[in-house]
């Protein structure tokens, strides 16, 4: 998937990546949107789009996941320059483990429990390069406070009350969905939505010095107890994405109007 390096992607390699697209597109983005299965009609909304597919930029990967389109997305959405990343990465795909969340439910990402750091598997394992960020980047601010409430108040002004939540999202590595008694483990951790996405591109922004807020929509419930008949499965994801994905789509751009900028991009 990625070029063959004893260290992984190299800023030289990203370098050469970014000066590739600078090369081909004027925009330059002040937000970027990673959307998620399902939710690849975010990058629809952009205006004067450029769109790159992932296969034709340098040292780029590729999505391989059902609903995720592999394209990357430069254009303007509501007089904002944004890029959109129209398919994501995995370790492989949130369900909820909260009991009082609700199928559809959108989650307010506070905080992250990261699974697979705890087996030394982190996006930030090898050799760090200070171009980039930090060696030990702290991780208890991950999610800005400012967008969090931000999206609260536009939620509650688009009357997403009965289903915008905030919570903890857990990752693990997937493909395979979780066990039950991981479910109840994971539900004791103080988890809120578990999926199998999302954390390491924070990790990596928050490395790199950027604002991030994130968004988990609640898909399908974990299944929790030995008498079920219920299965998870990737056709949920994509249907109750494809569900929601009109409000989600306002409550971003909304949010991107409303954001305050500086010269650290969110």
């Amino acid at each position: 998937m990625f070029p063959e390096s004893s260290t992984g992607i190299s800023y030289e390699d990203c370098k050469g990546t970014a000066d590739w697209l600078l090369a081909q597109t004027s925009v330059r983005p002040l937000v970027g949107i990673v959307c998620g299965s399902g939710m690849g009609g975010l990058a629809d909304m952009l205006k004067d789009q450029v769109a790159f597919n992932y296969k034709d930029i340098p040292n780029f990967p590729q999505s391989t996941v059902d609903g995720h389109a592999g394209r990357l997305v430069f254009g303007m959405l509501k007089g904002r320059p944004c890029v959109c990343m129209q398919g994501r990465f995995h370790l492989y795909e949130g369900y909820a483990i909260q009991k009082d969340f609700k199928v559809g439910d959108i989650m307010i990402m506070k905080d992250h429990i990261n699974m697979p750091g705890f087996a030394g598997n982190n996006p930030l394992s090898g050799p760090n390069d200070d171009r980039f960020g930090v060696r030990f980047p702290c991780m208890s601010d991950a999610y800005d406070r400012e967008l969090q409430q931000l999206a609260v108040d536009v939620g509650q002004e688009l009357g997403y009350g009965d289903f915008l939540r905030e919570g903890v999202y857990c990752v693990l590595g997937g493909p395979s969905f979780e066990t039950i008694a991981e479910c109840r483990m994971l539900h004791k951790l103080g988890a809120d939505a578990v999926g199998m996405s999302t954390v390491h591109e924070v990790i990596v922004a928050r490395h790199c010095g950027m604002r991030v807020f994130a968004l988990s929509l609640i898909t399908n419930k974990a299944v929790m107890d030995y008498d079920s008949e219920e299965k998870a499965n990737h056709k949920e994801v994509l249907e109750t994405g494809q569900h929601r994905s009109i409000q989600l789509q306002k409550l971003v751009s909304t949010m991107v109007t409303r954001m305050e900028y500086n010269n650290t991009n969110a």
